[in-house]
């Protein structure tokens, strides 16, 4: 009985734990997708509201270029929204990175591609 509950315990600890981040739920234009065009901003949704002061992301070109214009932030009225003005975009390979921190300053990290153009 007591290793059914020791068990228990830390099943339940493990699942309350891994809710306590904020992880990519979706974005726009979406992860490994393609777009026929330059899209003007990019959108990316958490699992969790943003601590806005600790959150960015950033969009390169296949050289390594940034193409995004520095301008990240939290959506005023969805704090799941991380948002970033894009400049045009020619048909190729984007590279996204984001760092968060959930309001609960937990701080997550990752990447994903994109693709304007065919």
């Amino acid at each position: 009985m007591r290793r059914l509950l020791a068990v228990s315990a830390l099943v339940t600890f493990a699942a309350s734990s891994a809710w306590a981040h904020a992880f990519l739920d979706h974005a726009i234009p979406s992860v490994g997708n393609s777009v026929p065009t330059s899209p003007a901003t990019i959108s990316i949704t958490f699992t969790q509201e943003l601590e806005p002061a600790f959150s960015t992301v950033e969009v390169r070109d296949q050289a390594g270029n940034r193409v995004d214009a520095g301008d990240a932030q939290v959506d005023a009225s969805d704090a799941t929204i991380l948002h970033a003005t894009l400049k045009p975009l020619p048909p190729g390979i984007y590279k996204v990175a984001w760092r968060v921190v959930s309001v609960d300053t937990h701080p997550t990290e990752g990447t994903f591609t994109f693709r304007v153009g065919n």
